[in-house]
């Protein structure tokens, strides 16, 4: 699989094209450890996560991307931290959980 340009990564993610969020996305990507390997991998798992109202987004507070859990009721949001969990196991990208809140910060491929 040939890389997305920064454009269509930006609209995988469902962001405006503009040179604020280019900016944002490349520090991102440059703090993401072999963001090669991750992209396709984050591209999916943000498709798999929009019908449980959650997604991958650049981090406003970090130079991260990030998944947000916005699943509704105890019980989704537990499966959906499941299904994060075991799509960081299975690709082997380590996670940093954002303390107090349902979000996780992408470091990376740790191989």
């Amino acid at each position: 699989m040939t890389n997305l340009s920064n454009e269509a990564i930006l609209v995988q993610l469902d962001y405006t094209v503009n040179e604020s969020a280019l900016a944002q996305l490349e520090k991102a990507k440059e703090n993401t450890n072999n963001f090669d390997y991750v992209e396709k991998h984050l591209l999916t798992l943000h498709d798999q996560l929009k019908s449980h109202l959650s997604y991958v987004a650049l981090s406003s507070n970090k130079d991260y991307f990030k998944i947000k859990n916005e699943a509704k009721g105890d019980e989704m949001i537990a499966e959906v931290d499941e299904m994060i969990q075991k799509w960081s196991q299975k690709y082997k990208i380590d996670l940093e959980k954002v303390p107090g809140k349902n979000t996780y910060y992408v470091l990376g491929y740790n191989k």
